[in-house]
């Protein structure tokens, strides 16, 4: 059939119809073409490097925290294995089904575990999300038994800290927690990523750069399903730096019995050099409870305990210092020549100034007393005396000689600094003047003055050692795994207070009878082969309160009992052990703190004492 023979309309219609489908088939190429040039030319590495993702994996190997040693090179802290719960969504076609068996197997909270899983970015199934650390031994066999029956689950062996003893030692060795976003935007942590554990505080953050180590990783070949094939490259982790503390294990274990059930702190300090030897607050904590991550129950239970388990009393507890104080006061003194210390003083258990009365401890008064028997026996009135004659700027600045109204500089850090008032404080503070009374409490350790235990341990060991003033410290060395040192010990002078050796001499006899003659008020930290000399201290809690109750007869309650202090050094000729103990609403200190002292003075001396 001839094209004349049809139609000339139809015949142009069919001829540009034709052209239509001969452009639309050419633009169909040009298009798939393009797409082609696109995809291999213009994108081709990027999907070249995808394509290589796919294939090789990078695997982070984290590192093996720095172990914790005692002076004794015993273990405190260390790492242990944990068997984590991951899974990989790439290999799961009903994740909910997963979550369900998964939670009747180990007891998995479904709606943590579905909160986890929905945070995986789509475009990245393969990464794997842990939703179970530390899993226990039952918990291990069951998904090991039932693995066939879990796609996408796999177990991860990771270092996890390990605090050997539990609560012991807890304050000074600290706690880790998960680091936070704005600790990882602020650069002081290099190397660490999203749910990494940093050391929060105590000897943990004061070296966490080193103590941490560095990250490894390797690259991983991987199948189609994501399972491993073979490693291509790999960087081993570096394990941190392993940090010995000056801290004596037995001494610090009795410290913390003794302090089982109350509420108070204990220092013992090397007065030579400022080694902390034991450093116990109670009540205290689990630092293992952080490890593997705290319910928000269990964090609660914590922080709103009436016995703040968190608050490290021995650094961060500040306390009216009580009659401890005197020896400062006893110092000056004779430092000012306002005391001549045959001096004898009439207490007959009042002092008057003005119309009102400050009482002595001992209702009948001690008699005639000079400075040697006002220590002793803790004459409030003879120090009545005395504050009065110094006045309260010159008591400051040699509360401050002795390093009270502020940080010690401890390495642990986070320690406050208590508070010396003085004339321009108060007019600071309040915009009101000094009043004389207050000078009158002050002298016996009350009024505004506060003080911390690592202080008063200070305090005691400058009076026994010519009057130096040691930083205290806690670290003995810092070592890489290669045994290269980067931190080692060397004795710190903080200042040397500059009273005269005879009227620290004087001061020293003193507080000898204070725990060695038979009217002295620490009698119960006397040993009988070490001579132990040391002061009590009962500092008061609320005045007013207290006065009104015991009046009427009643009892007064625990919450509003003194706090009980004891400071003491031995042997008294060659101190090797310098101590504070305070105990919260324990009463009087020679029978609350002063038993304590003595028993890990004998504990510690025990053998090289006699």
């Amino acid at each position: 059939m001839r094209t004349s023979d049809f139609d000339p309309i139809s015949v142009d219609i069919f001829n540009r119809q034709l052209k239509r489908a001969t452009w639309l088939v050419l633009l169909a190429f040009s298009v798939l073409i393009f797409r082609l040039w696109f995809l291999q030319v213009f994108k081709g590495g990027m999907y070249r490097k995808k394509s290589e993702d796919n294939r090789f994996q990078l695997r982070s190997i984290p590192p093996f925290r720095g172990v914790i040693f005692d002076r004794k090179g015993r273990v405190l802290v260390g790492n242990r294995p944990s068997y984590d719960l991951y899974v990989s969504l790439e290999g799961v076609s009903d994740r909910a089904g997963l979550i369900e068996t998964l939670h009747r197997l180990i007891g998995l909270d479904p709606a943590a575990a579905e909160r986890e899983l929905s945070r995986v970015p789509a475009a990245y199934p393969f990464r794997p999300v842990c939703l179970r650390k530390g899993m226990n031994r039952d918990e291990l066999a069951v998904i090991e038994t039932h693995r066939f029956n879990l796609p996408g689950v796999m177990i991860k062996v990771t270092p996890e800290r390990y605090y050997v003893r539990g609560a012991f030692c807890s304050h000074l060795l600290g706690y880790l927690g998960e680091i936070t976003e704005a600790q990882l935007k602020s650069g002081r942590y290099p190397g660490l990523r999203r749910g990494d554990l940093i050391g929060k505080s105590g000897v943990e953050r004061t070296w966490q750069a080193d103590l941490n180590g560095r990250r490894g990783g390797e690259q991983v070949e991987v199948d189609a399903e994501g399972r491993r094939i073979r490693v291509v490259s790999r960087k081993p982790a570096v394990s941190g730096a392993a940090v010995c503390l000056t801290i004596d294990s037995d001494l610090q274990c009795l410290a913390e019995r003794l302090l089982s059930g109350k509420r108070g702190a204990v220092v013992a300090v090397n007065p030579e050099d400022g080694q902390v030897l034991a450093l116990a607050s109670s009540p205290s904590f689990d630092p293992n409870l952080f490890v593997g991550g705290m319910d928000r129950l269990a964090w609660r239970r914590i922080i709103s305990s009436k016995g703040f388990p968190l608050q490290n009393r021995a650094l961060a507890g500040q306390y009216p210092p009580g009659s401890v104080f005197k020896i400062i006061v006893a110092l000056a003194g004779l430092e000012e020549g306002v005391i001549d210390p045959e001096e004898k003083i009439l207490c007959n258990g009042r002092f008057m100034l003005g119309s009102h009365e400050y009482r002595c401890w001992k209702r009948g008064g001690h008699g005639r007393v000079n400075l040697h028997r006002a220590l002793k026996e803790s004459c409030d009135v003879y120090f009545y005396q005395m504050g009065k004659r110094l006045g309260i700027d010159r008591i400051a600045r040699y509360a401050r000689r002795f390093g009270l109204g502020r940080a010690t500089g401890i390495d642990v850090g986070r320690e406050k600094p208590g508070l010396v008032p003085s004339r321009e404080w108060k007019r600071k503070r309040f915009g009101v003047p000094w009043q004389a009374g207050e000078t009158i409490s002050v002298s016996i350790g009350q009024s505004f003055l506060l003080v911390t235990p690592i202080q008063m341990a200070g305090v005691i060991s400058a009076v026994f050692n010519g009057g130096v003033l040691y930083r205290p410290q806690v670290t003995r060395w810092v070592r890489t795994p290669s045994g290269r040192d980067l931190h080692r010990f060397r004795p710190r002078v903080l200042r040397r207070t500059g009273i005269s050796r005879d009227h620290l001499e004087r001061v020293k006899k003193a507080l000898i009878a204070v725990v060695n003659d038979p009217h002295g008020t620490g009698g119960r930290a006397r040993l009988a082969h070490v001579t132990v000399a040391g002061k009590t201290g009962t500092s008061q809690v609320v005045t007013t309160e207290k006065e009104r109750i015991s009046s009427g007869g009643g009892d007064i309650p625990p919450s509003l009992r003194e706090h009980a202090w004891f400071v003491a050094v031995a042997p008294a000729e060659h101190p090797k052990i310098a101590l504070a103990v305070v105990v919260e609403h324990g009463g009087h200190g020679g029978r609350a703190a002063a038993p304590i002292a003595g028993e890990l003075i004998r504990a510690y001396l025990g053998e090289k004492g006699s």
